[in-house]
Parts: structure tokens; sequence; C-alpha cells
């Protein structure tokens, strides 16, 4: 799998990456020097892989010449069985992190995202439950210390959202939350509920990675902007003001809004950050339908209709349908105990990229 000339190459590509990235023509070109820095940490990271495992296989040869020379001393062979058994421990170690180290990085992965969560079947409740996955989701981010603000919100009669959109900002938020898109069912006896029946209600989660207006044209002339005045719950006028902004994408017929600044400008900034999101998730994932490899190293179809998720209050349980996946704490997980199962589907994830990586 790894040989020294493999190692020679990664080392002149490293040093032909670093004399792109000194050059005016690239550093001067945001576009082009993300993508060289970009290439630069996975060659560096690969590199430190391939390095891990030759020096690894090298001490494996050597322990093993020792043991088969019939004029070794029995020091020496002693030495060189417990190098063997060391190595042999930490060899199957190192050729995975190389393996994983192969993987293309995910450009997106280190990059903010909006979410919107929306109520679906269920009605009241569906609503409510809404509200308890964005409270899951806020009181998670607050944990590791990402910001998050409420871009959009239609609020349900009942308490909770028909509908909710937000920002969420912070290290690597992509990379952790891009599995969380798809159908999220509840099972639990709702509050209206006399006769103590389980009732099942969902709601969708989506997740978009921002993007740059380098990433995704936007063309003026395709869309309509109008503005309206902000509602509150209940009914009431957030502010006096019409600064409220809807946009519509008219070549796609993709909407968005923004309603939770008072000034106009800053709402249409908001949404046209979201419509640049909302196109270019469009577009990965047109790429992904017609690519069969990356569909099979995806956790689950990535379709938000697919049904990734069961919270059952009665058995405080939570199961991911798509890893097999399930936890007897489901009281914590709503209090924004995530961590397991984001690591989880990650841990998932980065085996079937292995997977695939293998099959290639």
């Amino acid at each position: 799998m790894v040989d020294h000339s493999y190692l020679e190459q990664l080392q002149s590509k490293l040093s032909k990456l670093e004399t792109s990235m000194s050059l005016p023509e690239v550093s001067a070109d945001q576009k082009k020097m993300t993508e060289c820095m970009r290439e630069y940490g996975h060659t560096k990271m690969l590199a430190e892989a391939a390095r891990k495992v030759l020096v690894l296989m090298d001490s494996k040869a050597e322990s093993e010449a020792i043991l088969a020379d019939s004029d070794s001393d029995e020091e020496l062979r002693e030495m060189a069985e417990m190098e063997l058994a060391d190595v042999e421990e930490k060899l199957p170690l190192a050729e995975r992190a190389m393996l994983i180290s192969l993987i293309p990085p995910d450009k997106t992965d280190s990059r903010n995202v909006i979410m919107e969560i929306r109520a679906g079947t269920g009605g009241d409740e569906a609503g409510i439950f809404c509200g308890d996955l964005y409270r899951m989701y806020t009181r998670y981010f607050d944990v590791k210390g990402w910001r998050h603000k409420v871009l959009d919100v239609s609020p349900s009669e009942s308490g909770g959202y028909k509908e909710i959109s937000f920002s969420v900002e912070g290290e690597d938020v992509y990379k952790a939350l891009k599995h969380e898109g798809g159908t999220h069912r509840v099972q639990r006896v709702p509050q209206t509920e006399t006769q103590g029946r389980v009732h099942t209600s969902a709601a969708t989660v989506a997740v978009l990675a921002e993007v740059e207006e380098v990433d995704i044209e936007v063309r003026t002339e395709d869309l309509r902007i109008d503005t309206y005045r902000a509602q509150g719950a209940g009914g009431q006028h957030v502010n006096t003001t019409d600064s409220a902004i809807r946009i519509t994408h008219i070549p796609t017929g993709v909407v968005v809004q923004c309603q939770d600044e008072r000034s106009q400008h800053k709402n249409k900034a908001a949404a046209l950050k979201m419509l640049r999101a909302k196109l270019y998730d469009d577009q990965e994932r047109k790429k992904a339908a017609e690519q069969a490899s990356e569909r099979k190293s995806m956790v689950g179809s990535g379709d938000r209709s697919e049904k990734i998720r069961t919270y059952n209050y009665p058995q405080n349980r939570l199961t991911d349908h798509r890893i097999g996946l399930t936890l007897y704490k489901l009281d914590r997980v709503m209090e924004g105990d995530l961590q397991e199962t984001l690591d989880a589907l990650y841990e998932h994830d980065v085996e079937m990229r292995i997977k695939a990586q293998m099959e290639k």
C-alpha cells in the first residue's frame, strides 16, 4: 500500500504547493489560495500518515530479519520479539489512519451552516416537536461554544414553530451537523391527549453549508425581492417598518425570507446568504445523484424525506435508523447531549468512505 517512493512523491507535491502559494497570482486570488491551502493540508496529513506506516514497516522487517537469522544472539532476539509485538499492535492503527487520510477532504466541512426545521405530519404536536428540536440543537451549540442566530421564524399557535431558520457559526460546524438532515419522528403522549395514547409526529431538518459569492452565481435580474412587516408570536408586529425581506429566485422558484433584523439591508444580506446556500445545496445534490459511488459513501440517502431518527419518549429511547444506533437517554439528548450520536454518525461515514477507497 505504501513505499518510500510514494512518500517522496508526497514530499515533492508539498514543495510544489508551497511554491504555488507564494506566487502573487495565487495569493491575490482568494479562491485559488483557499484551494491550495486545502490541498496542502490534506497532502501534509497524508505524508505524515505514510511516514508513520513506513517507519513501522521498516521496524517490522528489521525485527523479522533478526529473528530469521540463526546467528542472532538470545538478547538481540528477545529485543526483536518485543519490538515486533509492539509494531504488530501499532501497524493496523497506522494503516487505518493512512486510509482515512486518503479520503478526499470535504471542502464544505469547515463551513458555517444554515439550518431549517419545519413541522411535518402531526398537527400541533409537530409544531411543539419542532420547537423541542430547536432547543436541543441550540443547547448543543452552547456547549460547543458555537454562535447561533434566528433568521426567520413562523410560530405555531400551540407552542413551538411551524418552521424556523437559523445560522450556526463555529469550528467545523458543517462537518458535525451534515448528517442531521432528514425527517425526525417523535413518539409520545401529547399534553392534550386525555386517554394517554401515544401519537407519532414528525419534523424535517435541513442543514445547508454557507457558501461565498464565488461558489455560486446569483444574478440580480433573476431575483424578485419583496418587503413586508415582520410578525412575532401571536401575530403581533415585531417592528413598525417593512424591514422583513422575501427573495424569490425566479429560475428555480426557491423562496427565502428573513425578518430577524430591524434593518432591511441586514435582512436582505441574510436572505441572500440563505438563497446561495439553498441553490448550492441543490446543485451538490444533483451532482451526488449522478455519481453512484458518492451515494454509497453517504450516511443514508441524504434525502430530506428519509426518516432518519425516532425519539420515543415513553421508552426514553433515541434510534438512528441509518446506522442502527439505539440510546436509552433521550432525556439527556433533548437537553443537548448529542455528541455520542454525532460521533457514531461520523465514524460510520468514515468506515463507508474507507470501504469506497478500497474498492477503487
